[in-house]
Parts: C-alpha cells; sequence; structure tokens
C-alpha cells in the first residue's frame, strides 16, 4: 500500500500487482484509517483510489487475516462482512473529501465495489468490472446490491449479478458506472487533474453536497429539502462560502482555503 498527499490531494495506491491488487485484512484496515484521516485532516482536499500494475482490484485476498480463535458458529459470516467489506465501502462512502476511483485494470467483486462507491469514476481504456460472486456460488458482498441498483437501477443490476460476465470500461461508461474512460497513459494525469481541482474547490460545500446526494437516494422530498436548508445554513458559516460570494459580488475568481 502506497500513499501520499501533494497540492491537497490524497493518492492511495494498492501496491501488490503480482495478484492483482487483492486486497488483505490489514490493507482493508489500513485503507479505512487513511480515509477516516483524511476526513479529518485540513490539509487533504481530495482523494485518489488507484492501482499499480494490471489490475485495480481482484476481490479480497482472504489469506493474511486475524487467525481464528475458536470453531465457527453461526453469525460468523454475517459478522464478518459487517466488520470487513462493508466497513470498507462505507469509509468511501461517508468520507467528507471527494474520492475519485481510477481503475487501471480489472475491479472485480469488492474491488469493483470499492470503485463504484467512489464519487467519481475514471477508467482505462482496458479496465473492466466483474461482479464475480455468482461464478463463486455467492451472494455479493461489500454493498453490490445496494450500490449497483442506484447507479444503474434494478435491471441492469441484476444482469451483471447473476450472471458475472466481465463489463469493458466503454460499456461501464454507457450505462452510468464510470464517469470518464481514458487511455491508460493518461488515467493518471486525468485523475490528477480532477483531484487537483476539487482540491482548489470548496472544501465543506463539497462535503455537504456529497452527503446530500448520498441521502437523496433514501429520503422522501421532505426529508430532502430539510437536509438541504439544513446544509445551506451550515456552510454559510464557512469562509470558503463567504469568499464564493464576496468574489462573485467583486467580479473576481475566488481563493478557497477549505475552510
Amino acid at each position: 500500500m502506497l500513499d501520499r498527499t501533494r497540492d491537497g490531494v490524497r493518492w492511495i495506491t494498492l501496491n501488490r500487482p503480482e495478484v492483482l491488487n487483492a486486497v488483505t485484512w490489514d490493507q482493508r484496515e489500513r485503507i479505512i484509517a487513511l480515509l477516516a484521516d483524511a476526513s479529518e485532516d485540513p490539509a487533504v482536499r481530495s482523494v485518489v483510489l488507484t492501482a499499480t500494475g494490471k489490475g485495480f482490484c481482484a476481490g479480497a485476498d482472504l489469506r493474511g487475516g486475524p487467525a481464528a480463535v475458536r470453531e465457527p458458529v453461526a453469525g460468523d459470516v454475517s459478522r464478518t462482512i459487517r466488520r470487513g467489506a462493508q466497513r470498507l465501502i462505507a469509509a468511501v462512502l461517508d468520507c467528507e473529501k471527494p474520492v475519485i476511483a481510477a481503475v487501471n485494470g480489472t475491479a472485480a467483486g469488492i474491488g469493483a465495489h470499492l470503485a463504484f462507491a467512489c464519487d467519481l469514476v475514471l477508467a482505462a481504456e482496458e479496465a473492466r468490472f466483474i461482479e464475480v460472486f455468482v461464478r463463486r456460488g455467492l451472494v455479493p458482498d461489500g454493498g453490490g446490491a445496494y450500490l449497483l441498483p442506484r447507479l444503474i437501477g434494478a435491471q441492469r443490476a441484476k444482469e451483471l449479478m447473476f450472471f458475472g460476465d466481465a463489463l469493458p470500461a466503454a460499456d461501464a461508461a454507457r450505462i452510468g458506472l464510470v464517469n470518464r474512460v481514458v487511455p491508460a497513459a493518461e488515467l493518471e494525469r486525468t485523475a490528477r487533474e480532477w483531484a487537483e481541482r476539487l482540491a482548489r474547490g470548496p472544501t465543506r460545500a463539497l462535503a455537504l453536497t456529497k452527503q446530500l446526494v448520498n441521502a437523496s437516494l433514501e429520503s422522501d422530498r421532505a426529508t430532502a429539502f430539510a437536509s438541504e436548508a439544513m446544509a445551506q445554513e451550515l456552510n454559510m458559516t464557512t469562509r470558503d462560502a463567504q469568499e464564493g460570494v464576496a468574489s462573485f459580488v467583486e467580479r473576481r475568481s475566488p481563493e478557497y482555503r477549505g475552510c
């Protein structure tokens, strides 16, 4: 796992190319911690999640987890999912900074869901997404049955999950799972441009906007409108909101500081 922060952007890079960046238990915990830290660190104003090699993330690598201390009992599996895959996806959804996935190659299983949980998804032309669970006789985990219907509708979500076919990046963009497909050589540059643009933006307004959009998928109109009004109230106490209004009145470009 590689991580660095530059120009307000935290780069989190999966770095096990020999296994297509399958995520181990300790790597999952590291990603969760880095995303939590990004929320708290004022020097971090956007996040890029990417990987090295030919794969983005081939799913979960079950090797290297905590050793079992007793015989399995009923409830262990659901508890493992809640504490593991679901916490990872929730960490992306709940991060207070915009998160961009720069998908360089195959994203399968929890790897695909890790990308879909991000706020924006860039994909190299060679990338593909696979709901691999059905191939192993498994039920999707890591929030897949929550994320996919909200992104592309129930029918297309079922098609991907029932058949487990690989979805090329271009098709993923066509149905709304990917924002933009670029040549592999341009992926990092494009991710950097997008992330730095977000890092220069009004950080708290972006955080509140992310919360509003994510919550709107489960809210009735009255709740959504009330949340919007409260977000406006909170945001207008920030220096960036005041700078945005002042720059408009003064007919100049705003200079946001993330607070």
